[in-house]
Formats: C-alpha cells, sequence, structure tokens
C-alpha cells in the first residue's frame, strides 16, 4: 500500500518581542497547513519571539512570555489533529537553549534543542544560547508550573530524538545543522528517519538561496527523504531581511516552493509524499550496512499517521508533481529584497514615508528606483486583495478611503526627494534628479547649498581670521578637503529638517525617515564624509557593490520602464564638492585611486578570502598579473590598507543598512538588541496581571489583620 504524506512549511512575518502577533500569524499559519489537509505543520526557527531578538534572549521575561504563547497556540481550537513543530527558547537547567518544540493535540511531545549554533557573519547565537552537543541524549524536562498545570503534563523528553509516527518517522534539525559538515540528517536517515524538518531563520543575501537550495536536494539525493525547510520572512527589527522560500523535497525533487519577496505576512506551502518512494530510494547495500552499524536514536512514539487511510484508497488523491527551482536573477533580489524590509521598517516605525537626498548620481538613484519598486509591490499586493496592506497603506498617507493601485500616486504621498544643489552641481546632475523623480512620482524640492555653506565659511573666516579655498585656488589639502566636508555635512542637517517639516508643509501629519545611499565598496574605502547626507535612518543599498547597482538600474530601467536611467549610468560618478575647471574635473575613481571593480575584489578577499595585506597581494597578482605588474598590484593593496585603516572609524556610524552582501563592512552594536520595537503590549498586560495579584494579595492581608 502506498503511503501519501500530507506536509506543510510555512515562512511567517515575525517581529522580535511581538510576542501576540507573533502568535497569532503562527495560529493563522496552523489554519491553512490544515486547510490544505496537511497533518504535519514545520514553522521558523525562534517564530514564538522572532529571531532578531539578540540580548533579549538573555532576559527572563522571553521565556516566560514564550511559554504563554505556546500554551496558547498549542490549546488553541484551530491547532489540534496535525502535528506541529513550533520554535521558541527554553531554559534548561538554567541554560539557555534554542529549541523546537513538537506538539499533538494540546500536549508536548518533544522539546528538541540545536546541536550546532550558528556563530559567523551576522550570526552571535552562542552569545544568548549554549549548543546541545549530545547526538542522541535524551533528559527528562520539568515544565514551569503554569505551563505543567495548562498542560496536564509535568514533565517531557528534551534532546536528540526522533519521532515514531504510526506510519513514517520524522526527524529534527535546525537551520545552521544543515550547513554543518557532519549534519544530523545523515545518521538519521541511516536509523530510519523519512521525514526530515529544517526550522531556519536565513536572511537574504545576494546569491544565497541557490546554496540552500543545492544543501538540500543534495542531502536528499544522497540520502533519500523527504525534507521540509521553513524560514521568516521580513524585516524583524534589525538590518536583516530574511526572504522565506519555504521548501519541500523529496529523493532530491523539488515539490513546493514559497516566494521570496512577498508582503504577505503569512504564507503556507504543502506537498503529498510518497514514503514508499523513500524506502525503494534507500534500497542499496551501502546504505543497510552503515545503518546497522550506527547508534539508535530514542524515539518519541507518537499515535498519529502522517497519512489518511481514506486517501490510500481515494483515485483522486496524487503526490505532488515535482517542480523546477525559482531562483531570481542579482538584480531582481536588489529590486524586490530591499523594497520589502523598507516597507516593513516604514509600516512598523509608523513613520509618513522617506526623504531621500536625490543628487543625480547612481547611488541616490538606486535608493530612489528601490522606493518605486517597493510602491510597486505594495500596490500589486493592493490589487491582490491584501487587506493587511491596504490598511498599512490607508494608515500611512492618512486617508481611511485610499485604495489607489498606481505606484507613482502612492510615492507622491510617501515618498520625498530634494536635489541639493551647489555652485559645484553640474546642470546635468539637477536635471536627471528631477525627470527621475517626476517618472515615479516622488514630491520634489530643489534647493541650493550655497547660502549655508557660506555662511559656515564666513563664520569660521571672522572667528580665525582666515579662510579657507579649494585646492584649484590655491587651497592646501586641508582646506579643500574642509571645504568639501562642509558642503557634505550641510546636507545632512537640511535632509533632517526637511524630513520633518515638508509633511507639515502639505498638510500632512508625521515625520518622515531620511534614507541614505553610500554603497558597500565606499563604505569600506571609507570614501564618505562622516556625518554627511549618507548618514541618515536606514540605508537600502549600504551592503550592495557598485558593480551590483549598476546591473540592477540596467534592468529595471527596462522592467520599469525608466529610460533616464541609462543617463545615470552614462554619467561619470562624482561627488560634484570641488569646482569644475579647464584641467580638473572631480571624479570618485580617481579620488578614491582605484576602480569601483577594484573595491568589490579588497572587500571580497577581506572578508570571505580572510586575506590580510600580504596574502591579498598573492591572490591579486594571479587575478590582475595579465594587465597589471606586481609594483602596480603591491601599489594598490597598500593603498587599500591605507585607507580603509584609517577610515574604520567611519564604520561606528555607519548608517544600518540592508544587508545584501557578504563582505559587508557594518560594525555591529555592542548591545545588541534591534533598532525598531513593538508596542510591548503583551508585555504591559503581563505586567498589569501580576501588579493586579499583588494588590489582591495586599488587600487579603489587610483583611485578615483587621
Amino acid at each position: 500500500m502506498e503511503h501519501y504524506v500530507t506536509i506543510a512549511s510555512c515562512q511567517l512575518n515575525q517581529w522580535a518581542l511581538d510576542f501576540e502577533g507573533n502568535r497569532d500569524r503562527i495560529i493563522e499559519s496552523i489554519k491553512q497547513a490544515k486547510e490544505q489537509k496537511a497533518r504535519l505543520r514545520l514553522g521558523p526557527e525562534l517564530e514564538i519571539t522572532g529571531y532578531g531578538c539578540e540580548d533579549h534572549f538573555l532576559e527572563t521575561d522571553t521565556y516566560t512570555h514564550s511559554w504563554e504563547m505556546l500554551c496558547w497556540i498549542i490549546k488553541h481550537p484551530n491547532c489540534q489533529d496535525i502535528l506541529l513543530d513550533i520554535g521558541m527558547p527554553v531554559m534548561h537547567k538554567s541554560v539557555r537553549h534554542n529549541c523546537r518544540i513538537i506538539a499533538l493535540d494540546g500536549k508536548i511531545l518533544l522539546i528538541r534543542p540545536k546541536l550546532w549554533l550558528c556563530d559567523d557573519g551576522n550570526f552571535r547565537e552562542s552569545r544568548w544560547f549554549t549548543p546541545w552537543l549530545r547526538p542522541r541524549v535524551v533528559e527528562s524536562f520539568y515544565l514551569p508550573t503554569s505551563v505543567g498545570e495548562s498542560l496536564g503534563q509535568k514533565q517531557v523528553p528534551i534532546g536528540d530524538a526522533i519521532l515514531q509516527c504510526k506510519d513514517t518517522v520524522v526527524g529534527i534539525e535546525t537551520c545552521e545543522e544543515l550547513f554543518t559538515p557532519d549534519s544530523p540528517h545523515v545518521d538519521m536517515a541511516l536509523d530510519g528517519v523519512e521525514v526530515f524538518l529544517n526550522a531556519s531563520g536565513s536572511h537574504h543575501e545576494l546569491r544565497k538561496l541557490s546554496t540552500r537550495y543545492r544543501l538540500i536536494q543534495n542531502s536528499t539525493q544522497k540520502c533519500g527523504g523527504i525534507y521540509l525547510y521553513s524560514n521568516q520572512r521580513g524585516c524583524d527589527g534589525g538590518r536583516l531581511y530574511y526572504d522565506g522560500c519555504a521548501m519541500i523535497l523529496a529523493n532530491g525533487e523539488l515539490l513546493a516552493q514559497g516566494s521570496q519577496f512577498s508582503l504577505r505576512d503569512v504564507e503556507v506551502v504543502s506537498a503529498t509524499a510518497n514514503v514508499d518512494k523513500v524506502r525503494s530510494n534507500r534500497f542499496q547495500p551501502s546504505h543497510g550496512l552503515q545503518g546497522i552499524t550506527r547508534p539508535s536514536y530514542e524515539r518519541i512514539y507518537v499515535d498519529f499517521s502522517l497519512s489518511s487511510f481514506k486517501q490510500n484508497f481515494d483515485m483522486h488523491n496524487k503526490p505532488t508533481e515535482e517542480r523546477p527551482i525559482r531562483i531570481v536573477s542579482p538584480q531582481e533580489e536588489i529590486a524586490y529584497g530591499p523594497a520589502c524590509w523598507l516597507w516593513d521598517y516604514l509600516r512598523r516605525s509608523r513613520s509618513g514615508g522617506f526623504f531621500l537626498p536625490l543628487s543625480g548620481g547612481l547611488d541616490s538613484a538606486s535608493s530612489a528606483v528601490i522606493v518605486h519598486s517597493m510602491c510597486r509591490i505594495v500596490t500589486n499586493a493592493i490589487k491582490d486583495n491584501d487587506q493587511t496592506v491596504l490598511a498599512d497603506v490607508r494608515r500611512i498617507v492618512g486617508q481611511q478611503d485610499y485604495s489607489s493601485t498606481c505606484p507613482r500616486e502612492l510615492a507622491s504621498h510617501i515618498f520625498y526627494t530634494t536635489f541639493m544643489g551647489s555652485e559645484n552641481s553640474s546642470k546635468e546632475t539637477r536635471n536627471r534628479a528631477k525627470e527621475l523623480s517626476s517618472l515615479i512620482g516622488s514630491y520634489h524640492v530643489d534647493l541650493s547649498i550655497d547660502t549655508m555653506t557660506r555662511a559656515v565659511v564666513s563664520l569660521f573666516g571672522m572667528v580665525t581670521g582666515k579662510t579657507p579655498q579649494f585646492r584649484s585656488h590655491g587651497g592646501s589639502t586641508a582646506e579643500n578637503l574642509a571645504l568639501q566636508n562642509i558642503q557634505a555635512r550641510s546636507r545632512m542637517l537640511l535632509a533632517y529638517l526637511f524630513a520633518q517639516l515638508l509633511p507639515w508643509v502639505r498638510g500632512y501629519s508625521g515625520s518622515l525617515l531620511v534614507l541614505g545611499s553610500s554603497n558597500v565598496d565606499e563604505c569600506l574605502r571609507g570614501y564618505l564624509t562622516k556625518y554627511d547626507c549618507s548618514s541618515a535612518d536606514i540605508n537600502p543599498i549600504g551592503g550592495i557593490s557598485k558593480t551590483d547597482l549598476k546591473s540592477f538600474l540596467e534592468f529595471t530601467k527596462d522592467e520599469f520602464d525608466l529610460p533616464i536611467l541609462q543617463n545615470f549610468l552614462d554619467a561619470t560618478p562624482t561627488a560634484e564638492l570641488e569646482p569644475t575647471t579647464s584641467n580638473y574635473v572631480q571624479s570618485d575613481e580617481a579620488d578614491m585611486g582605484m576602480t569601483y571593480p577594484e573595491l568589490s575584489m579588497f572587500g571580497k578577499l577581506r572578508k570571505i578570502g580572510k586575506c590580510g595585506p600580504l596574502s591579498m597581494f598573492n591572490e591579486l597578482i594571479h587575478k590582475w598579473g595579465d594587465h597589471l605588474s606586481p609594483t602596480e598590484i603591491a601599489a594598490k593593496v597598500k593603498r587599500f590598507f591605507y585607507y580603509y585603516g584609517i577610515n574604520r572609524h567611519k564604520m561606528t556610524t555607519l548608517t544600518p543598512s540592508y544587508h545584501a552582501e557578504t563582505y559587508g563592512v557594518d560594525d555591529n552594536r555592542y548591545d545588541l538588541r534591534q533598532f525598531l520595537y513593538p508596542s510591548w503590549t503583551w508585555q504591559n498586560k503581563r505586567i498589569d496581571d501580576v501588579a493586579a495579584k499583588y494588590e489582591e494579595h495586599e488587600r487579603m492581608n489587610k483583611g485578615q489583620a483587621q
């Protein structure tokens, strides 16, 4: 008899510490999984708290509220008669663990701690959690008193065990464990596990999805099995965007895939797979011989089937057909990932929109086009009758009857751009900024900063008796740099002034989030002024290379019908902070002493290749030796490290940026908490509850004393 199991994996837009919102999204995902006739539901890593709680995982309140939400979820009427895999932190023997809770019909079956933690790049899991580090070891976990009373349980197993259902065997590995050299799924497969569950909190990075897919595909091709991958989606309060793409594979074939960039808070994908095909796939001598020599896992018996006896005799019940993986281009990733991140940040910060200093250069144009892409995504969601998105739009624009599906119309309400020109600005950059603003629909202001900068220089001269001059006018390097920085920093002051008051000028309420537009290559080199207009509230392109931004504008020029972008691509990148003369035109690459492609290479070798100056030179000798001499290569490497070193301090004040590139230079915070908070509704309610109990206790004591 064939065994068709129907299982579901989901992606949720969770928000760190939004306990009630996270709970409701989890319950909705379980409801949708059941509607799709799934018998098992897998959710993202740490979904009850949100993955990005960071140092809040050190607070006992986080664990208390997690248990409260878990009890609420697994006892909910919509969450019965389905096997649940839910992520939350658990404290066992005063040790904090990143755990999966396996539950069925209001009872906890198993707490499975994460064996191997992620501690590279953006991840600091060992700061908050301790890995289990004991494969196949299971202990007793004594539930908190209130939880035990609520669920009618005193203790449950905790550890690395597998689930023996009536018709198949289920095993669990969490996020990083898939990426480790000795992944748990290998031993589990050899011990008879047929369905693997992987809950993940994997952030978006350019070109990363194919890596995840290949790992899952290779593991199920080699070991056989049905593999469910779940992931968070959205911005949960920090620099990262989680890009979803939940997947279900069987024996190396993709059966289901969730969307990668979407505004939906809850998305569930399901598939029906044939367990007998897994068993057939494993019919090879090596699998059997290796299986009988490996130590066994403790099995937790579950009186539940992932298949249905009735469905086995239903001729219309068919296994899900395999399908090709959908992987978008890096240009599309830039168009949609940062756009969705911006939308989450805008709606959750309760700001009135975005303000962008639009210089007429490629970088600020990229930030503007990403906002335009966001408006396109939002209005498409309105077309699709997404009521959550529509409610957020109406609140942001301040119109309860707003229903436009035109991106330019939406931009006219929430996007403000300003060209802050000076006597050093060209007509070409001014016109490019104005035309792009017109095409995307932003509210645009054109102004001159000359009066402001002259006042600052005049004040300096009045105090010191000296007036600085540009290099082209005979000034020193110090004078020349100071005069450029005055212009750059003046623009930051004006940006925040206009961001606060432009909505007021138009009769709107609220203030705007200031967007930055410095790319990862310029940050790596330190080619920016500290506290200039690259300083902002958030920066959608701060983790993207100049090379990728050029490709992005090439793509969106046609995809979004913005022909003006060709003018941005053809223009020489320049800050326009120095006067142009007959024999001098300021150029970014000339100022930096290196090209943008060279900077990208330096960044990749420094971060990904883990190269110091010498090893970087040795690498570049073989990469650039056909067109540069060793002396020239050495000079470039030394120049890079010189400027990287003296400008590293600028990274401590870098605008929080969308993470997109593996050689990002964001100097993370020591106090690792997110910078965007919910309104603490559940926490406040619990405080009120506990306070009321103390008051009642005090009244009772006074009554007894009288």
